[in-house]
């Protein structure tokens, strides 16, 4: 089995647009500005696609160390990526609770505009932490404004054979995954403990239950039936919802690109 990096993908705002590119730097949380930035509501929660399916209608650019938003009727919105300034605001992301550094009240307009309900924009504080569940991984790990996990790994093959039982198809961006691997079997990434990607080691921590944002159109932003979320339900048994993908940590810092090797180190016994 020759295993590969097919594709990396990257979410600077959370539940919003990823950007893919051919190779990118991994940090102490994770893809570097991935989740960095998050929209929450007025009382400081976190927005994604399952309350605010629009969310998936707004494309996020990084380009020469700017943050670019844009959406449908509307003027493009810049940040500057390094300056981690603005106002602090208490946040909450599941059971995380900290601190979001507020973008300010052109932000909010913006997205409260576009997204029809009050809302603010907040970035990662430069000393954010936020320690991965130990009781799943006993290690110190850290991640940002994700659902819990720095990385969430895929396969092609995966995504294949759930397309097989679909009457349509759905693309990889159903499932926001930050590694997408070539090579594997359907479902092998389940019984993987540990990969390396070019150099770098990845634990692989827990299986990803899915939710109704796999039921988000990308292309619309609204919700369009049950699907792929049924059929993965009627196979796919897991506690908190059908697994598919999984959570991953990095063993270190440094960089991936598209193309890489993959080697699996430990497998599930």
């Amino acid at each position: 089995m020759s295993l590969s990096l097919a594709a990396l993908h990257v979410y600077p705002v959370k539940s919003c647009r990823g950007v893919s590119p051919s190779r990118h730097a991994v940090d102490r949380l994770g893809l570097a500005f991935d989740r960095a930035f998050m929209v929450v509501d007025d009382a400081g929660r976190a927005l994604t696609q399952r309350e605010c399916p629009r969310l998936a209608l707004i494309e996020v650019g990084l380009d020469a160390g700017t943050l670019v938003l844009a959406a449908p009727g509307c003027a493009p919105l810049a940040f500057p990526l390094q300056e981690r300034a603005g106002r602090r605001l208490p946040v909450t992301v599941w059971r995380h609770r900290g601190d979001g550094l507020d973008q300010g009240d052109a932000a909010a307009r913006w997205l409260a505009s576009f997204l029809e309900r009050p809302c603010r924009l907040v970035r990662l504080p430069p000393e954010h932490t936020r320690r991965v569940n130990p009781a799943r991984y006993a290690d110190e790990a850290h991640t940002s404004f994700t659902d819990g996990y720095p990385f969430l790994v895929l396969s092609e093959a995966s995504l294949d054979e759930l397309n097989a039982r679909l009457a349509t198809r759905v693309g990889i961006e159903r499932f926001r995954p930050n590694l997408v691997l070539r090579g594997a079997t359907p479902y092998a990434e389940d019984g993987w403990r540990r990969i390396r990607v070019g150099r770098l080691e990845l634990a692989l921590v827990k299986p990803c239950p899915r939710c109704i944002v796999t039921t988000v159109d990308p292309e619309r932003g609204e919700r369009a039936g049950n699907e792929p979320l049924l059929t993965l339900a009627r196979y796919r048994r897991g506690e908190e919802g059908p697994p598919f993908g999984v959570y991953a940590v990095a063993l270190g810092e440094g960089e991936l690109a598209v193309g890489m090797e993959v080697e699996v180190l430990e497998a599930r016994g």
